[in-house]
């Protein structure tokens, strides 16, 4: 339970995450760090779901990653291809939003490597909520930045499973 956003504009990508751990009802954490830089520094990954099997997919991620000379569409397609097929992998429950200066996914343990129809991509229980207010601040002004915290802070305003405390990384492609 948890609410991720990846916004591109201009020649930024951001992905920004909220900080809430939850526990069925009891919120355990408010400043979990769900989103983390890969591929030294030249990825960015933000995670919905189990927090273990979110590290399992960022250490599976990253070695695809050194495999595939930093393809970032051809690791997570492999990533996914395994994450699909694998006994092991196929019972880990998470999300993921990935991307690099040129390429955004969102990856799912169906087998889904989708990259978004517009610049904006959202996972998790408020992702729905972010979504739909970073699509209507996106033509608003505004960096990628600004987008990202404003979507998020509604996301939390809307889902009980989503806090404020938000976590940011940015990418330029400058």
């Amino acid at each position: 339970m948890t609410t991720v956003v990846a916004v591109r504009k201009g020649k930024d990508i951001v992905i920004a995450a909220d900080g809430q751990v939850s526990l069925g009802q009891t919120i355990i954490k408010n400043n979990a760090k769900k989103v983390r830089l890969l591929a030294d520094g030249k990825v960015i990954v933000g995670f919905a779901g189990s927090t273990a099997d979110a590290f399992t997919l960022f250490e599976r991620l990253e070695a695809k990653l050194e495999k595939h000379s930093g393809q970032l569409m051809r690791a997570c397609v492999e990533l996914a291809k395994d994450w699909r097929t694998d006994r092991y992998l196929r019972r880990l429950e998470a999300m993921m939003l990935v991307a690099d200066k040129h390429t955004m996914l969102l990856l799912s343990g169906t087998g889904d490597v989708l990259e978004p129809q517009e610049n904006v991509m959202a996972i998790g229980s408020g992702g729905n909520y972010a979504l739909a207010a970073a699509l209507a601040l996106y033509d608003q002004d505004g960096d990628a930045k600004s987008i990202a915290e404003k979507a998020m802070r509604i996301a939390a305003g809307i889902c009980v499973y989503t806090n404020d405390t938000v976590t940011l990384e940015t990418l330029s492609a400058a």
